[in-house]
């Protein structure tokens, strides 16, 4: 059965893609390039709802099976519609930062709701209070910097292709029997599907129907880890490094710098590599890094042949790297 889902998942992707661009066409949802786009041609956005609707879709069929557990069919289906939701609508018209925000904490306190039932499953023993409270900022901020990082063709596609892989590989390898590997593999195929239509040259955005939801669907499994296994969180952190320290460095250095964090720009690590380089070129990049260097740190730590301390640092360290080679966070 995981098979033909899995399949269905993809091929639906790929086909409501489509729908999504004649929608976005006909509805002249295009972005426009200005002078901080990182495209140079006008490109319909809000493709990103066709992998949504193939997920969820999916997952509920998973549940309807009895595969998917019904704390982990909910959080995923109320905190993924909620922040799907709001993307949609602001790529039709612009939502007030206020209002986002607000959609984005709810969302996040859903799913932290569903993932500590009676007395925090996942915070391994910590007050209940304290860990949603790190839920919830851990879950926004990965959904936000996923749209950060959603600025060239095929990049954040590429990275929820590959963390997914990544994922449920080493959940399989860990429990083969128990399941958790359905879902970061039913992930990474609806991604898949949507980025046989956003490779370079890309011929729609996912938008932010699609980044904020890949964001909050990322964080709630790599939260769901940490009733398994701790390390296998840090993994899940090793595994989207690429987002985590380019986003996160490039935040930084804004404000150090008095720049207002909340306006829009393309100073981040990866796009000042695509204007020198191409989108192909760094988005297949980071596909490739992922892939040979994080995946196997990743297992080292979520098999503790490595401390997760020393494996966060070796990841990260290379990106740290990069994100100082390119000036991230400069507007020079």
């Amino acid at each position: 059965m995981i098979a033909l889902v899995l399949s269905a998942t993809l091929l639906a992707s790929i086909l409501l893609t489509g729908f999504a661009r004649r929608y976005a066409e006909r509805r002249r949802l295009v972005d426009v390039p200005n002078s901080r786009s990182s495209h140079a041609l006008p490109t319909a956005r809000g493709g990103g709802i066709g992998f949504v609707i193939a997920f969820l879709a999916a997952l509920a069929a998973l549940f309807a099976a009895g595969l998917v557990p019904l704390d982990t069919w909910l959080a995923l289906l109320g905190g993924g519609t909620a922040v799907a939701a709001i993307g949609f609508i602001d790529d039709h018209r612009p939502v007030r930062a206020r209002i986002r925000f607000l959609v984005h904490v709810l969302a996040a306190i859903w799913v932290l709701f569903w993932l500590t039932p009676s007395g925090g499953a996942i915070g391994g023993g910590w007050p209940v209070p304290l860990v949603t409270v790190v839920g919830v900022l851990f879950i926004v901020w990965l959904l936000n910097l996923y749209n950060f990082m959603d600025g060239i063709d095929g990049l954040a596609g590429i990275e929820a292709v590959t963390v997914g892989l990544g994922a449920a590989l080493l959940s399989f390898a860990l429990w083969p029997e128990g399941g958790t590997w359905f879902l970061p593999l039913l992930l990474a195929a609806a991604a898949g599907g949507f980025l046989v239509w956003n490779l370079p040259p890309a011929r729609i955005f996912m938008g932010d129907v699609g980044s904020g939801f890949l964001g909050v669907c990322l964080a709630t499994l790599a939260l769901e880890s940490l009733a398994l296994r701790p390390a296998m969180f840090c993994a899940w952190l090793i595994l989207l490094g690429v987002f985590v320290v380019d986003s996160t460095f490039t935040l930084v250095r804004r404000v150090t710098l008095g720049r207002a964090f909340y306006e829009a720009h393309r100073s981040h690590a990866y796009q000042q590599a695509a204007r020198r380089f191409g989108h192909r070129a760094v988005t297949l990049t980071v596909g490739a890094f992922n892939v040979l260097w994080l995946w196997p740190i990743a297992w080292l730590v979520a098999t503790d042949e490595l401390g997760a301390g020393w494996g966060v640092a070796a990841a990260y360290l290379p990106l740290l790297g990069a994100a100082v080679y390119f000036r991230a966070g400069s507007d020079g």
